[in-house]
C-alpha cells in the first residue's frame, strides 16, 4: 500500500510541476494567422491561402481544374471576398478561357469592385463565347449601362 501512495504522490507532484511550466511558443506560421484583424474601414485583404506563390505557371486546358476554381470563386462571392473571387475567376480562365460561366462571373465580380472596363470587358467576352445565352439581351442591357 505504502509504494502506491509514493508513487502517487510522486505522479501528483509531476502534474503539478508542468502546469507551473510557461506554454511552449507558436511557430511564426500560427502567429501570423491568429494575429488580430485591421480595421474594417482597411482595402479588403487576400486570404492567405490565396498566395500566387503557391500557384502553377504554366496551364494548359484543364475543364475539371476550371470548375473547381470556379467554385471557391462563388465560395468568396458569397462571402463577399470580391477580390479572391476574382482572382479564383481569371486562374479559371487561364485553364479553360472558353468557359462562358467564369467570364460571366468574372464580369459581375468586377461590377462589385467597380471596375466598369474590366466588367464590360468580360461581359463582351461573355457574349462572344456563349452568344446564344438566354440572359443575351440581359448581358447587352448591362454593357451599355456601363458605358
Amino acid at each position: 500500500m505504502v509504494p502506491w501512495i509514493a508513487a502517487l504522490g510522486i505522479t501528483l507532484a509531476a502534474c503539478i510541476m508542468a502546469q507551473d511550466q510557461p506554454p511552449p511558443k507558436q511557430p511564426p506560421e500560427l502567429q501570423k494567422r491568429t494575429a488580430p484583424k485591421s480595421s474594417p474601414n482597411a482595402k479588403e485583404e487576400v486570404p492567405p491561402e490565396e498566395d500566387k506563390s503557391l500557384s502553377v505557371d504554366s496551364y494548359s486546358f484543364n475543364p475539371l481544374q476550371a470548375q473547381k476554381d470556379l467554385n471557391v470563386g462563388n465560395y468568396y462571392f458569397k462571402q463577399h471576398k470580391y477580390r479572391a473571387a476574382e482572382t479564383r475567376f481569371r486562374e479559371s480562365l487561364k485553364w479553360n478561357d472558353g468557359f462562358a460561366d467564369a467570364w460571366l462571373r468574372l464580369a459581375e465580380v468586377e461590377e462589385k469592385l467597380k471596375d466598369r472596363q474590366a466588367a464590360r470587358e468580360a461581359y463582351t467576352k461573355y457574349l462572344e463565347v456563349a452568344s446564344d445565352a438566354k440572359n443575351a439581351d440581359e448581358i447587352k442591357r448591362k454593357i451599355e449601362k456601363l458605358k
